[in-house]
């Protein structure tokens, strides 16, 4: 049934196998948000017995949202915002009424309050938003004010809940945005090779183009490992996973150095590739040698527990290329093939940090 799915997933036209992807990937939020909904409301309207608790479910929703990342913090700006909201307005609206000046006044003083407490992006909106509601809808000195801060509370202690019962699997994505990045310096790293091999302008240009467009992908990556160590702190189901999570978190750094001294080389053969200056073959053979490096680090990075390959089974593919890239190719060579070959050391030393070597033992690999 797996491989019936696989086959008819792969047959699907790309733009439509982009979108199914993701939102396979966003099925756990999803659920995670629609549950912590309906369960704030129920206890706002059951337990509490709250009228109309909109703040409830609205602050579940944010609290989670279909990132991983900082759930803690959203909860807390959001509630504090709302506070700020409420005290501002209710302080202000029962002084001077209600009305179109009184709005953009209040508005502005308590987004002033929020921005002077935190930098965060939410407190000043939730401020805002709640100072219009308490001018526009909330009858002030009353009841309601606090109980929106209440319902704002309920949201977001259950939205930190039921993603602490019901985690996304914090590693799996972390390894699969690493993995995917891996990927695309793999072929990026055979497609420059075979550039250089031809000579060919627009190859060489869309490997750079290829290594260019990952910034996207290492901020996912990198709000990923966060948001992974942060659901391996709170939730009961992970807290075994913690240490793996630091081994996968720490190599956001390395990779994302490997991308972009990859972008360097790519930029550097597409001068000299402009200028019609061949690269050494033998350098030539080392970037191609890269896309093997690339492919079993992103294996590596994907493998189960103790399952092949592993750090050890990659830095041996690296020592090997490493051995290669001797300071004699270039002896003789001029300053844009050398400062190419500085370049792929440079891309080789992050690489074996991958694997999990320090930066001192990586350097001591290359001569």
């Amino acid at each position: 049934m797996t491989d019936w799915l696989r086959r008819r997933f792969h047959a699907l036209p790309p733009p439509v196998r982009r979108r199914v992807r993701r939102l396979w990937l966003s099925a756990v939020p999803i659920t995670q948000c629609a549950l912590a909904a309906g369960v704030s409301w129920w206890i706002a309207v059951v337990i509490f017995d709250h009228p109309q608790p909109f703040f409830a479910p609205i602050a579940a929703v944010i609290s989670l949202g279909l990132s991983l990342g900082k759930r803690w913090r959203r909860s807390a700006e959001l509630v504090t915002g709302v506070v700020i909201g409420i005290i501002v307005g209710d302080l202000l609206i029962s002084w001077i009424g209600s009305g179109t000046w009184q709005i953009i006044l209040v508005v502005a003083l308590a987004m002033t309050v929020a921005v002077v407490l935190d930098d965060g992006p939410i407190i000043p909106i939730q401020a805002a938003s709640s100072a219009v509601l308490v001018a526009t809808l909330l009858p002030p000195g009353e009841v309601g004010g606090v109980n929106r801060a209440i319902d704002a509370l309920i949201g977001g202690l259950i939205g930190i809940l039921i993603g602490a019962l019901f985690p996304v699997n914090p590693a799996h994505r972390a390894r699969r945005d690493a993995a995917g990045l891996l990927a695309t310096m793999r072929d990026s790293s055979r497609r420059l090779a075979a550039g250089l091999r031809d000579m060919e302008e627009q190859e060489v240009f869309a490997a750079l183009t290829a290594a260019r467009g990952t910034q996207e992908a290492i901020n996912t990556m990198r709000a990923d490992m966060r948001g992974g160590k942060e659901v391996s702190a709170i939730s009961p189901l992970y807290w075994g996973s913690r240490e793996r999570l630091q081994r996968i978190s720490a190599t956001a750094d390395p990779i994302d150095n490997a991308v972009r001294n990859f972008r360097i080389i790519a930029r550097r053969a597409l001068a000299m590739t402009q200028r019609r200056e061949a690269l050494h073959p033998d350098i030539v053979d080392i970037i191609d040698d890269l896309g093997e490096a690339f492919e079993i680090l992103r294996a590596m990075m994907i493998a189960k527990p103790g399952e092949p390959p592993d750090q050890a089974d990659a830095a041996r593919v690296l020592r090997t290329i490493a051995r290669k890239a001797k300071p004699e190719l270039v002896a003789n060579s001029s300053l844009a093939e050398t400062a190419v070959m500085a370049e792929i050391r440079s891309l080789l030393v992050d690489m074996l940090m991958i694997c999990g070597l320090g930066r001192s033992s990586a350097a001591a690999t290359l001569r």
